[in-house]
């Protein structure tokens, strides 16, 4: 599988936040954006989840067979989407069945986020931490080779940091792809990195 970014920019209220963004992702492969706040880096999630339309170049996503893109990916963002008075595995459950293509069960899933004292709570009972845990749970109910995270260790401790940091690579040995906005290390094994700046300041490399 490979997306491929060519030149891709974005206006919102009539200002161009950003342009000239371009970059390849293969299977296997994960790219980390940074910037600064307001430079674009949820933005460009958002358009590349087909929330947003861009205003110039082209996104291209091949060798999924007849999914497209949208239905290729997941995306965790800012907001983690979730029923507060529903448990954190009805949450789950929810998710598994509406986007098919399943994958691990939902106690499976709290388990691998160290979460499964928690699967019948609901979800408005627990703490930023442990709700943005089952937010990233749902990227193990539903196979979807493509991860798009906005700030994932957003409001995580250090010890579920480093379990993300696992399920990470966990899906990247599959043949999985990620892209991820972040403002602290994620410690992932030879990502690829893009900083958004200011419109035509962009600057692709290896980390």
């Amino acid at each position: 599988m490979r997306l491929s970014v060519n030149d891709l920019a974005c206006e919102r209220g009539g200002r161009r936040i950003f342009d000239g963004v371009s970059f390849t992702l293969r299977s296997g492969e994960a790219l980390v954006i940074t910037g600064r706040n307001g430079a674009g880096k949820s933005t460009l999630l958002e358009l590349l989840a087909g929330r947003l339309t861009p205003a110039g170049g082209t996104v291209l996503w091949e060798g999924a067979g007849e999914r497209s893109l949208p239905e290729s990916l997941h995306y965790v963002g800012h907001r983690d989407a979730l029923k507060s008075a529903l448990t954190a595995r009805e949450n789950l459950d929810f998710a598994r069945d509406f986007l098919g293509h399943p994958a691990l069960s939902s106690v499976e899933a709290l388990e691998a986020v160290g979460l499964a004292h928690a699967a019948r709570l609901p979800v408005g009972y627990l703490s930023a931490g442990q709700r943005h845990r089952v937010a990233l749970a749902r990227l193990l109910v539903a196979h979807r080779p493509l991860w798009l995270l906005d700030e994932p260790t957003s409001a995580l401790d250090t010890a579920s940091q480093d379990t993300l940091r696992r399920l990470l690579e966990s899906h990247r040995s599959t043949g999985g792809m990620i892209a991820a906005t972040t403002h602290a290390p994620l410690f992932l094994s030879d990502p690829k990195e893009i900083r958004i700046e200011r419109p035509s300041r962009l600057a692709e490399r290896d980390a």
